[in-house]
């Protein structure tokens, strides 16, 4: 499974649950099942199904925001299924046309909760309404993608006028060689499951 480097297709991790998706490209569904038997211990499950593709690199979750993507690996059935499964938790779902490139999040991410980084060209900017944008440097149209871990940022090293725009907005930002990675439209954080493993507990709790 050469692609299963990317794990951040394979699943949506939130408090609430984790949902397995189903990949866009047929090739990569044999990833899913690790994916689910690792997430079953932290969240309960819920599963993406046929008709519908999504790839966790189309889904962008900003506190109960979440924009999904709509390209070549994440069709409508796949974005209205994960809007009626995190509907149930108070998710607000909001679906992006995608143009230009493989997945949302090469042209948008979150660099807080408030704040997106966005390449404006490969997506409409008025379906982040109440987000505050900040437009990757002009030279860096694939720098959208960092990858926010608790309050700190990491980005791809081959991007360095844009990661010099955050920092100077009072951000910590440190970068990484991903160039092997972007061979294959990877970035940052296609790499990682990054969720928080007692929160599914303290959902409940609250709940």
């Amino acid at each position: 499974m050469p692609d299963s480097v990317f794990i951040e297709d394979t699943a949506l991790v939130l408090d609430e649950a984790a949902v397995i998706t189903r990949p866009g490209a047929a090739s990569r569904r044999g990833e899913i099942e690790a994916a689910m038997l690792a997430l079953q211990p932290y969240r309960p499950l819920i599963h993406i199904e046929p008709p519908g593709t999504i790839d966790g690199g189309d889904v962008l979750v900003v506190g109960r925001s979440i924009f999904v993507g709509l390209s070549a690996r994440t069709n409508a059935d796949g974005a209205a299924q994960l809007s009626a499964a995190a509907g149930r938790f108070g998710y607000d779902v909001r679906p992006v046309a995608v143009t230009g490139c493989l997945h949302l999040k090469s042209a948008v991410t979150a660099i807080d909760d408030r704040t997106l980084l966005v390449n404006p060209p490969w997506l409409p900017p008025d379906s982040f309404a109440g987000f505050e944008l900040m437009t990757v440097h002009a030279s860096e149209p694939y720098a959208a993608n960092v990858l926010r871990v608790g309050a700190r940022l990491l980005g791809a090293a081959a991007f360095p006028r844009t990661a010099d725009l955050i920092a100077k907005r009072g951000y910590d930002i440190s970068t990484v060689d991903v160039s092997e990675l972007a061979k294959a439209e990877g970035a940052v954080t296609c790499c990682s499951l990054i969720f928080d493993e007692n929160a599914a507990a303290d959902a409940g709790a609250g709940a």
